[in-house]
Parts: C-alpha cells; sequence; structure tokens
C-alpha cells in the first residue's frame, strides 16, 4: 500500500443465510449447489408475471439475532423495497431490498463491531442492516470476466436469503477491512446463520478512496483474504492516477483474483438510479418486542465472550484465545472438546495455532477438513507423548505435518520408531561427529553460549530432528566445558 496515503473504507458483506431451508420468497431448497443449472427455480423466484412473493418468516429471525448480535437498534416495521437495476443475473430487473429512506426501513440500523487493530480495540459502526434476495449467477466459462468471450446465467441461487450488512467508512487499512470480515464471520458462524465455508456464503462489496480521490466499489470479492488484496491493489492504483495528475472516476470495479487487479465494470451508480419504492406484494410486517425478547434469549454465547471465557477457564493468553475463537468456531469447538478429553489445555491450544492452522493453511485445506484428520484422539495421543518424551517440541511439528497432509495415526509413528532419540551413548556419538566437522563453530561456541545453538541444529540434522532438544544442549555443553569453553555455565 502506498506510505502515507490516508484511506477510507466501507464494506457491504453479503451474507446468505443457509441455517434456511427454502429461499427467501418462495418453497424453492436454499441449497442450490451442485444441482443442474437452472433446475432449482419456479416462478416466484424466475420474476414470472403474476408470480406473488411470501416471506419466508425463520429468515426474519435469523436476521434479528444477527442485528442483536451487532447491537443494533431494530426497526418496529419491516419492510421490503424494490430496488431496479437492470442486470442479467436478474430477472425481474428489479432485486427486492430493504431501503433507509422515506417510506422504506431497513431491518437494523446502528451497531457496531470490535476488532483488535495495532494492540488496540477499533469500533467499526455498522450503517444498516438490509434482508434481500440474491440474484442469480453468472459464469465466465472461458476465462475471467475480462477474456471469457461469453456469459452463461444459472438461477438456481436466485432468490436465496442475503442479509447485507453496511459498514460506515471507519476502515483505515486493507488489513483492518480483512480483520473486521473475519470478526464478522466468527459471529455469524457463533449464531448458526451461516456457514461461511459454503462457496458464495459470503460475499463482499469494498467501498474505498484515498484523500483526494472519488469513491470506488469493488464487487464481489470471495474472501477475507481476497478483500485485502483487492484493496491493496485499489490503492496503489488510485495513488497512482493522482500521483500523475490525473482523476480517480467514481465507478464500479471487479476484482480478477486469477490477474490481481480491480477492472472497469460501469459508472457508478447513484441512490436515485435504482428508483427504491415500498414493494406492492409485501405488505409490512410489524416487529413486536416479544419477538426481540424471544430472540435476544436464544442468543448463544458469542465470541468476545468466549475468548474472555477462555483466557478465564483455560488460562490461555489473550493471543491464542482470540487466534482460536475467531479463525472459526468449528476450531473453538474441537479445542474444549480435546481438553475435556485430556486436559492440558495450553499444550493444546499451542498445537492448534502454531502447528495445525499453519499446515491447514499451507495444505489449502478448510479447518474442518484438518480436524477430521487431527481428531480428538489423535491429540490426546500426542500430548501423552510428549509427556512422556517420545516426543520432542521439534519432532511434534512434523507429526503434524504428517497427521494432516498424509491422514496418519501417531501410534503408527511411534510404531516404526518415529520418536525422540534419548540414548545419551548415541547422542554423545553424534555430537563428536558434529564437534569433529564443525571446528569454528566450536570454537564460536566456546566464546558466543548463543553459537551453541548451531551445533544443536547440526546434531537435529543427523538424526532428522529426532534428537530430544534438551539432552543434546546439555552433552554439547559439557562438552565445551571439557575444551575449555569460557562460558562453563
Amino acid at each position: 500500500m502506498s506510505e502515507g496515503v490516508k484511506v477510507k473504507i466501507g464494506l457491504e458483506i453479503h451474507v446468505q443465510i443457509t441455517s434456511l431451508k427454502t429461499k427467501l420468497f418462495c418453497s424453492c431448497p436454499s441449497d442450490y449447489r451442485g444441482k443442474p443449472p437452472n433446475t432449482n427455480v419456479c416462478p416466484v423466484c424466475l420474476g414470472l408475471p403474476g408470480a406473488l412473493p411470501v416471506v419466508n418468516k425463520q429468515a426474519i429471525h435469523e436476521a434479528l439475532k444477527v442485528a442483536l448480535a451487532l447491537n443494533s437498534q431494530v426497526s418496529k416495521l419491516l419492510v421490503f423495497t424494490r430496488k431496479h437495476y437492470f442486470y442479467p443475473d436478474l430477472p425481474k430487473n428489479y432485486q427486492i431490498s430493504q431501503y433507509d429512506g422515506v417510506g422504506s426501513l431497513p431491518i437494523a440500523k446502528g451497531g457496531y463491531v470490535k476488532i483488535e487493530s495495532n494492540s488496540s480495540i477499533k469500533v467499526v459502526r455498522i450503517r444498516r442492516i438490509n434482508i434481500e434476495e440474491d440474484p442469480g449467477r453468472i459464469i465466465y466459462p472461458t476465462g475471467s470476466m475480462a477474456t471469457s468471450p461469453y456469459t452463461l446465467i444459472d438461477y438456481n441461487r436466485s432468490g436465496v436469503a442475503l442479509l447485507e450488512i453496511v459498514t460506515e467508512p471507519d476502515i483505515e487499512s486493507p488489513r483492518e477491512a480483512r480483520m473486521f470480515i473475519d470478526k464478522l464471520t466468527s459471529i455469524l458462524e457463533h449464531l448458526g446463520v451461516t456457514n461461511p465455508d459454503l462457496e458464495g456464503a459470503i460475499r463482499v462489496d469494498a467501498n474505498v478512496s484515498i484523500e483526494g480521490a472519488e469513491r470506488v466499489e469493488i464487487k464481489n470479492i470471495g474472501s477475507p483474504k481476497e478483500v485485502e488484496k483487492a484493496l491493496l491493489y485499489e490503492i496503489a492504483r488510485q495513488a497512482a492516477i493522482i500521483k500523475s495528475g490525473g482523476r480517480v472516476s467514481r465507478e464500479t470495479r471487479h476484482w480478477d483474483k486469477t490477474r490481481g487487479i480491480t477492472i472497469s465494470s460501469r459508472a457508478k451508480e447513484l441512490e436515485e438510479d435504482y428508483r427504491y419504492f415500498p414493494d406492492p406484494d409485501l405488505p409490512p410486517i410489524p416487529i413486536t418486542e416479544e419477538l426481540i425478547e424471544k430472540v435476544r434469549k436464544s442468543l448463544p454465547e458469542l465470541p468476545d465472550d468466549r475468548i474472555s471465557r477462555f483466557m478465564k477457564e483455560y488460562k490461555l493468553s489473550r493471543y491464542l484465545a482470540h487466534v482460536i475463537v475467531i479463525r472459526s468456531k468449528a476450531l473453538a469447538d474441537a479445542f474444549e472438546n480435546i481438553v475435556r478429553k485430556c486436559n492440558n489445555a495450553d499444550i493444546i491450544a499451542s498445537i492448534l495455532v502454531n502447528e495445525f492452522l499453519r499446515w491447514v493453511d499451507e495444505l489449502d485445506l478448510t479447518v474442518e477438513e484438518g480436524l477430521r484428520r487431527l481428531t480428538a484422539d489423535r491429540m490426546c495421543k500426542l500430548v501423552k507423548y510428549l509427556k512422556e518424551k517420545k516426543l520432542s517440541s521439534k519432532l511434534l511439528k512434523d507429526y503434524i505435518k504428517r497427521i494432516i497432509s498424509e491422514n496418519i495415526d501417531p501410534d503408527d509413528l511411534i510404531t516404526k520408531g518415529y520418536t525422540s532419540i534419548m540414548d545419551l551413548d548415541y547422542l554423545s556419538k553424534v555430537v563428536e561427529e558434529v564437534f569433529k566437522e564443525n571446528p569454528k563453530a566450536v570454537e564460536d561456541a566456546k566464546r558466543n553460549p548463543k553459537a551453541i545453538n548451531y551445533l544443536v541444529g547440526q546434531v537435529m540434522k543427523k538424526t532428522k530432528g529426532r534428537a530430544d532438544p534438551q539432552i543434546t544442549y546439555e552433552l554439547i555443553t559439557r562438552r565445551l566445558r571439557e575444551n575449555g569453553s569460557q562460558h562453563p555455565k
């Protein structure tokens, strides 16, 4: 990102309510994934003349859960609005949504989410929360939006229930944007509203402007990581235009994930271009205090409370508790399940954060896929072997890698003799070999205790990481004293 550039970022997060069994205004199944194109449709979600929508009541309950969890003010009436625009993925040429204007209301306004930015708490304000229908899916069969010679439309997704969560422009960097989406996703997961691992379940439109430039919208970004990349690129692009004396146009752009660039799509519409008005087929629905209180009482433990409990109950550092809870509800659930089976919360938390997540990311697996391999039983075996000193912390790293990449049981590795070497006679011989092969390093270690780590590393290399590090260190320091080390301790 260009240094010294002041940035304003606002996000529009579109969240599919995957907890529902049917679409927002019809009885078509909401699980459209994997179905043949244009088969999971009916006259309502295709917008055929004469078809009338009927609202899914459970969608209102799910939206209220989100509004209360985000500290928002719930409206007294639920009003649906027609948002008119002409695009091939929208068969009616309007989207049933909500609007904050005369005669219209979103389901909730205001609220906030707290994120941890630069070791301090930052509050990102929520502007509004809308319930709306998802459009169809545009497919570029032979490449990206910029390269495909033709476009296909699959309307299976059309009419799926969405929540649109709009922030104020409080975010000041791509990194903060990613952190906000991670935190929001964790809240939604804990509420049971959506499954973020499903393709397209969470999509982001990012509005970004730098000082002295117009606001640009980047549409349909598919993950927190890609949001960060798209914003980094777009900020650099805008800064380069201004530096060269040009003017940044107000427009809508798309993120080309393959090429890592944003592509101009169309001039940015103004609010009046959408010609909002209340949908005449959907009368306003009262939202009573009784309903709000009923939903409030049903709320589960949310991420901030869970982090605090992990710190208090399991004595975890804030860092470990935060990573486990915010990264994935499945990870936090697995952590508690493993601790119930074999205690040792500190060891288990460290393994999950420092080793497990590393290999899940490197192998491009979901957390759930990784946990199907690193099961609670396998984790408890690892803790047991660590305590019995059959495994060193060094060897543990390789165990985690092999368990996740090969789906192998720790017992199989132990049976094959892949354990820590603690035999003093054997390790003494290896230390002697290392001393003979590295005379300069030995002399350095005599003068500087920190240089001993190099010799330890050489022993580890010779034993393929199996030498017990503590025993190895003690053998080397003893051998150095015998050779006249200036640091006998």
